[in-house]
């Protein structure tokens, strides 16, 4: 079992209750939003941890309604374990405002998600500027390319997307002037991208034309999935 295998089913719940769901925006596993209801952030672990409740706190300056989300246990052995120890953990939890979840992936029938505690007002002081930025972040992205719970692996980032299509119209072309590319793909930053050029994907053949290199024909490769959402 992967922490990856418990994105699904907390995102469908959260769906079924009118939220707007993305995986991995700005480092927290899973955002949702929802009109007039404040942002949830879940954290998502195989077991119940102090990584996992350090992760929470961190989040509580972006949101009040932060929740950990761990595996159910599925064997009497671990159940055993678990019950000895669930009321110290939610005892824990309501100290620090935290929501718990316990999620069965592999559960077909009754409910995969089993919500123990929401989280009680609690108000450390907000970051206006990781606010700002998460809320970006997920607003600019396009759709939801990743999975909650992923690791040692690159996250299709906004910012990523616009590389992207700028990588996607110079792919038909030799060469492309800064202006033909903006045009082309909408992407504001086509400027930006193009002259910092973190991924190495562009190269400039004189001033203001640039070209796709091959490090950029590998990257169309490699997140060839998630170009259809991106080409308009």
């Amino acid at each position: 079992m992967k922490e990856t295998d418990l994105y699904n089913p907390v995102k469908a719940l959260l769906v079924s209750r009118g939220y707007q769901v993305k995986a991995e925006i700005n480092g927290c596993d899973i955002v949702a939003s929802k009109n007039d209801v404040s942002t949830i952030i879940i954290e998502l672990k195989l077991s119940f941890s102090l990584e996992l409740v350090l992760q929470g706190i961190s989040r509580q300056n972006l949101t009040d309604d932060v929740y950990l989300d761990v595996l159910a246990p599925d064997t009497s052995i671990k159940r055993k374990n678990w019950r000895s120890r669930e009321r110290g953990y939610i005892k824990l939890c309501r100290m620090l405002g935290l929501g718990l979840m316990l999620v069965s992936p592999k559960k077909e029938r009754g409910q995969q998600v089993k919500t123990l505690l929401d989280p009680v007002p609690y108000s450390p002081r907000k970051s206006k500027r990781q606010q700002t930025r998460l809320m970006t972040e997920f607003s600019t992205r396009e759709g939801d390319p990743n999975t909650g719970g992923i690791n040692r692996t690159k996250i299709i980032t906004a910012y990523r997307q616009d590389a992207l299509r700028c990588a996607v119209a110079l792919s038909t072309q030799k060469k492309m002037k800064v202006a033909e590319i903006k045009t082309a793909t909408g992407v504001i930053r086509t400027g930006s991208i193009l002259q910092k050029n973190y991924y190495n994907w562009f190269e400039r053949t004189e001033r203001g034309i640039y070209c796709l290199t091959p490090s950029g024909k590998e990257g169309l490769k490699l997140y060839a999935k998630a170009l259809p959402t991106l080409i308009v």
